[in-house]
């Protein structure tokens, strides 16, 4: 079977994307290494924990909603837990889980953090776009998650991350 070329909007429009998917997440974490002292997926993990009423979630689900492998996550875990920023515990309700906990210390990290990459965010995503490009970013964004991952956590209606 012949491969499905790419014809030359196509290609141009690929090229495109692929920049953004790599000098994007550089931005970020510039801004958040700079700011915070804190990698994207540090930045993250702490986010979707501050997010939970009790700043607790399963080491599983953080995984999924911090878009990140359990291994990648417990790396992770192990460098904020020595910066005193989450603690881990055994799930009392089911022993074979771990719990990741934010700590005050993550919490007040995170919400120093926070307006420095929500300010990054806009300038480099929302501001250069109309309203109508914003929503159209938004539906976009949600076929082509949908096509690598049907089942990703950011398309159910409940998810959000700050």
């Amino acid at each position: 079977m012949e491969p499905r070329w790419l014809d030359d909007d196509e290609r141009k429009t690929w090229i495109t994307v692929a920049s953004v998917l790599t000098r994007l997440p550089q931005k970020l974490e510039a801004q958040l290494q700079a700011d915070a002292g804190l990698t994207l997926f540090e930045y993250l993990v702490m986010s979707v924990l501050s997010m939970r009423p009790d700043r607790t979630l399963r080491m599983s689900e953080l995984a999924e909603m911090a878009e990140g492998s359990l291994p990648r996550l417990s790396q992770v875990i192990s460098r904020l837990e020595n910066r005193g920023c989450v603690r881990r515990e055994p799930d009392p309700a089911d022993g074979r889980y771990t719990l990741a906990i934010l700590t005050d210390d993550g919490y007040d990290k995170v919400v120093t953090a926070a307006p420095g990459h929500v300010e990054t965010v806009r300038s480099l995503i929302f501001d250069p776009l109309t309203k109508a490009q914003r929503r159209q970013l938004g539906d976009v964004s949600r076929r082509i998650m949908h096509a690598v991952d049907p089942g990703a956590h950011c398309l159910k209606a409940d998810w959000k991350i700050s």
